[in-house]
């Protein structure tokens, strides 16, 4: 029988109010029944909220350096248990262990970071323009935030929107995708552990349609965090649009690799390989399209053809696997459905198929796929996949480069593999995306520094790095006025330079 895991509101582990639960399997393994999940409803969220609140009142009147020390007691925990929480995400989700890994890491640099930044709430003291007054702004939390996570980095996402949220001084109420509840679960029980105060963190799983639903629409919570989708982050951004909340969306990409004639194609091709087929493509970031210079496309695509094809797919626990599994048959089928789509709008050029085997049969395994001869504006070429599926397209010069990468809606991430340097600086400008790697692949954000997109990627807010500490609190300006004497505002009486300003003055 498998375990019945809870949901952690006001500081303990219960069981959802509706009594029902979901199945959590590996998607490597179906036969691999991990644990049942809380299916939670409406009323568990307004139980969090409830103790949210609560937390709230105590915790944002927490010194921050204080609640910084607390994410450094979370940062070295995790530290401790790395190597048993990344087993535990690639058995739910799938990516190779060094994946996870890396994953894992990020979560700790994340709480390391958010140390730091408990002494580093900088707001602003600035001179008062009249006699006798101070004028300065400082940063204040601004209560409970619902955070609502994907399954791809189970938990690196996570921190990446908890820790800035809480070392500000709200309280959270997280929601995990359900394909990845494990992961998030050990990671409030290691917050749990650290001493974090009742009521500041709360989990409660279940569906999107449902929890994640209650969470955006509940009136108790004045700020979202949300990956996901463009098209569900359009129904996010419409609801708390309409109730006047603080929204972060993470959403889409359709990232581009630009490779060069005088680019160094061994690490050009070594970029791709990890960028496309890394975390199975299911990576906002993910190297979806490469665009090859004429002049060594069709030695690149030989060479790209058959390092792919020898890729090793498998489960991520094992030790020699490059590429694990889609992380549900909804995701596969997807994946199949855009295949279908690109056989008549490029050529197969490798995959295509399901992956089979023995080792693969009982999991959602799909063979690295490789279009070529797409071109830009068909579907393959401009909309999101979140698989093994890459778009070659041909062009002539740098500014026709430049010019397919910026025609879809998103604006994530890409890249330039090149030696010119001026290249490589008019694609920092000139790219229409939030990130650019020069000789370097579309993944591998780093946690010191913002993290997000433009155009239909996001709404303009950054998770990582010191942006994100701005979503999550809000400017108070703050006068004092030791004249002994009114001095009124806005009024058009200043003297001028060297003058002496008459009795009444402007504030």
């Amino acid at each position: 029988m498998a375990d019945k895991h809870k949901n952690f509101i006001g500081g303990e582990w219960v069981k959802p109010t509706t009594g029902e639960y979901f199945e959590n399997r590996n998607p490597a393994k179906q036969s691999d029944l991990i644990g049942l999940w809380p299916r939670s409803g409406r009323d568990d969220v307004d139980r969090a909220v409830e103790a949210a609140r609560r937390g709230y009142e105590t915790w944002r009147r927490t010194p921050a350096p204080e609640r910084g020390a607390l994410l450094k007691t979370v940062g070295d925990l995790l530290t401790a248990r790395k190597d048993e929480i990344a087993r535990a995400a690639t058995r739910e989700m799938g990516k190779t262990l060094q994946e996870t890994r890396g994953d894992v890491q990020e979560g700790i640099d994340t709480a390391y970071y958010a140390a730091t930044e408990g002494r580093r709430l900088f707001g602003h003291t600035v001179p008062s323009e009249l006699r006798d007054k101070w004028a300065m702004s400082f940063r204040r939390p601004i209560g409970v935030c619902g955070l609502i996570t994907p399954f791809n980095f189970p938990m690196a996402i996570p921190t990446w929107k908890m820790f800035p949220a809480l070392l500000c001084g709200n309280s959270v109420i997280i929601k995990p995708a359900e394909d990845v509840p494990h992961t998030v679960t050990l990671l409030v029980e290691i917050l749990e552990e650290a001493g974090i105060p009742r009521g500041v963190v709360n989990l409660v799983h279940g569906l999107g349609e449902e929890v994640g639903a209650a969470i955006v629409e509940h009136p108790g919570i004045p700020v979202i965090s949300f990956t996901g989708s463009t098209e569900t982050g359009r129904i996010v951004g419409r609801i708390c649009g309409e109730m006047h909340k603080r929204l972060s969306l993470e959403m889409g990409g359709k990232n581009a690799q630009i490779v060069m004639p005088d680019a160094d194609l061994d690490l050009a091709l070594e970029g791709v390989l990890w960028g496309a087929f890394g975390t199975t493509g299911q990576r906002c970031t993910a190297t979806s399209r490469l665009l090859l210079h004429e002049d060594i496309h069709d030695e690149f695509v030989d060479r790209l053809r058959k390092q792919a094809k020898g890729l090793k797919l498998g489960y991520g626990l094992d030790g020699d696997v490059e590429v694990g599994p889609l992380i549900n048959e909804a995701s596969r089928e997807k994946v199949e459905q855009y295949v279908e789509i690109g056989q008549g709008e490029g050529d197969l050029a490798l995959g295509g198929e399901r992956a089979t085997g023995r080792a693969l049969k009982d999991g959602f395994f799909f063979e690295p796929t490789i279009f070529t001869d797409v071109q830009p504006g068909s579907r393959i070429a401009t909309e999101e996949i979140f698989g093994p599926v890459l778009s070659v397209i041909r062009f002539g010069d740098v500014d026709e480069a430049f010019r397919i990468n910026n025609e879809v809606k998103y604006g994530l991430s890409s890249s330039v593999y090149t030696r010119d340097v001026n290249v490589s600086f008019r694609a920092l400008q000139e790219l229409d995306n939030g990130i650019t790697y020069v000789n370097a692949p579309t993944i591998g954000a780093e946690a010191h520094l913002p993290f997000g997109g433009v155009k239909q990627t996001g709404n303009g807010h950054r998770e990582g790095g010191w942006e994100v500490y701005e979503f999550y609190s809000e400017t108070k300006v703050g006068y004092l006025d030791y004249s002994g004497r009114l001095q009124r505002a806005q009024i058009d009486n200043y003297a001028g330079p060297g003058q002496e300003p008459e009795e009444a003055e402007r504030l």
